[in-house]
């Protein structure tokens, strides 16, 4: 079996107890962005999966629309990454 080398490591514990790997993250060619797979990109960054600035570079991502999913999670959880959603999450 041949593992490819990567920097960082290959999987993590979750602070909810589950493991999250290089699996569990979205393809690079993403197009489509619904709200779990910006969670999962938010989470694996959070958790040490990998830097911010390789999902920035990888995803094709500015710096504020990674800042943008930061915070929404941060302060309304996954929920508020929902496009159908963001007028009740949006600050006045």
């Amino acid at each position: 079996m041949y593992l490819r080398k990567v920097d960082g490591p290959r999987s993590v514990t979750l602070p909810d107890g589950s493991t999250m790997t290089r699996a569990d993250l979205p393809p690079s060619n993403t197009m489509r962005w619904v709200a779990s797979r910006k969670a999962a990109v938010v989470k694996a960054v959070a958790a040490g999966l990998i830097s911010r600035e390789s999902a920035i570079e990888s995803y094709s991502l500015s710096e504020e629309e990674y800042e943008s999913w930061e915070s929404a999670v941060e302060t309304h959880g996954e929920a508020a990454l929902r496009t159908t959603a963001i007028q009740k999450y949006r600050q006045p």
